[in-house]
């Protein structure tokens, strides 16, 4: 679904770091995670300037020497207010200083905020033509967004969308979902696991859900991940900052949900029947 600059496939679950680098105690666990998600096949890295304030990156960057560059693909989000002509280059320099990095895969809206889109793409397509980043996307972005972002010439380069989904949320699939799929944009799914449920209450206790895991010998959580990758063009990235979970995320990879189990979780977790506002948490 992505490549990377060197043409390397990436995998089809990345690793999140939202709240890594915040508490030094946890650093050295949190860097063991991001080694065993890579170790184990989940070589896409997503990040934020705003997760720890700029912690997140220094700690990546920290994970990631010694290791092939061109066999990373590391995604970062600008702050909306620095995605203008005045603050955008600063704040990408910035970015790739804290990762130790000489360019971003992808570099991602981190949601809409007050510069026009068309300054906003501009900018994105500045840093391409630098050679700073390969690709750029958006986050948080219903489907008036997108399509107005689409409206736009160079609109159309935008290659991602990162949104919360998750089986207990849904609402993306009435018609932001859809669409993406038909222009080919990929869905990013942060928080795909509902933040070990407590984003939906009472996810983790399903009885149907449950059976399931049981059935393919494996965790809630990779039953969670194996729903997300049933559907085309998602992308989960998951966060943990425990190299056991980081590695039971990357062996969801292989689990393949039949059809009758997809309507099982149909029934328990029903797609959505009208518009629903965007989730975000």
């Amino acid at each position: 679904m992505l490549t990377s600059k060197s043409g390397l496939a990436v995998g089809p679950i990345g690793q999140g770091t939202w709240c890594f680098g915040e508490d030094q105690g946890q650093a050295d666990t949190e860097l063991a995670s991001l080694k065993a998600g890579i170790a184990s096949g989940m070589n896409l890295i997503d990040t934020a300037e705003m997760y720890g304030d700029g912690g997140a990156e220094l700690l990546i960057g920290q994970a990631l020497q010694g290791m092939p560059r061109e066999d990373l693909y590391l995604v970062s989000k600008i702050y909306p207010h620095n995605a203008n002509k005045s603050a955008y280059l600063s704040a990408c320099k910035n970015s790739l200083r804290r990762l130790d990095a000489d360019y971003l895969d992808l570099y991602l809206l981190h949601w809409r905020g007050p510069s026009p889109l068309s300054e906003v793409v501009e900018c994105m397509e500045d840093l391409k033509d630098r050679g700073m980043i390969r690709d750029w996307g958006v986050s948080n972005f219903d489907l008036g967004d997108m399509e107005e972002l689409l409206s736009l010439e160079k609109g159309k380069n935008c290659l991602v969308n990162q949104v919360l989904y998750h089986l207990g949320s849904r609402g993306i699939e009435y018609d932001l979902l859809p669409w993406l799929q038909e222009h080919k944009i990929l869905t990013m799914a942060y928080c795909p696991l509902a933040q070990a449920g407590d984003l939906k209450k009472g996810l983790f206790e399903d009885e149907s859900l449950n059976e399931i895991a049981n059935s393919h010998d494996a965790s809630l959580a990779q039953i969670l991940l194996a729903f997300l990758l049933s559907q085309p063009l998602v992308l989960p990235i998951p966060r943990t900052k425990r190299p056991e979970r980081a590695i039971e995320n990357a062996e969801a990879m292989r689990i393949k949900l039949s059809r009758e189990e997809l309507d099982t979780l149909d029934q328990a977790f029903p797609p959505p029947t009208r518009k629903l506002p965007l989730d975000i948490e």
